[in-house]
């Protein structure tokens, strides 16, 4: 498994933006876009994360809606699998499978195709995202995951905010680049 060094670490942490009081007043919005645009620190986190992920016997790899396409199809092409977008209610063309999470004031959904792991029983997934904050997205997705006869081995993101206990009750092992 792949350790990243401080000074790589510090080389990502660096390229991500605070802006201030967005979406609303008190929060610090943690900006990926600058990673995405600074060379040396998204190829080091990517690097990183093929190194990471390259021994973990993976058959597919899953992105939550949108950022988590970016280094979902990204990670999934340097380790040659499949990737599988989660989505918002309503996005996906085919039939799909859905899951209700909580949010401050009711529920989203996340959905998959139903066949998004046919052909692999106990399909062996990754699942990717920027940031995990409450949480409620990537229980909802670990969760359809499993519904639809795949495993979820992991939940990566690139940035956590520990301080709002958000792995708490997901029920597959978490791995965080950054915490914040």
């Amino acid at each position: 498994m792949s350790i990243l060094s401080t000074e790589d670490k510090n080389i990502i942490l660096e390229s991500i933006r605070d802006i201030p009081d967005f979406p609303k007043k008190g929060i610090v919005f943690k900006d990926i876009t600058t990673l995405l645009n600074t060379p040396k620190a998204f190829n080091l986190l990517m690097n990183h994360l093929e190194a990471r992920y390259q021994s973990y016997n993976l058959d597919y790899i899953a992105g939550i809606d949108a950022r988590g396409f970016i280094f979902g199809s990204i990670l999934a092409d340097r380790l040659n699998l499949g990737f599988v977008p989660v989505r918002k209610k309503g996005k996906l063309p085919y039939t799909t499978v859905a899951e209700k999470y909580l949010l401050e004031y009711g529920f989203d959904e996340v959905e998959v195709h139903i066949d998004a792991f046919e052909g692999k029983e106990g399909a062996r997934v990754l699942l990717i995202d920027d940031l995990i904050a409450t949480g409620g997205t990537a229980k909802a997705a670990a969760s359809l995951i499993n519904k639809v006869n795949a495993h979820c081995v992991e939940c990566c993101f690139i940035a956590e905010l520990t301080f709002l206990n958000g792995k708490e009750g997901i029920e597959s092992d978490v791995y965080s680049v950054l915490e914040f």
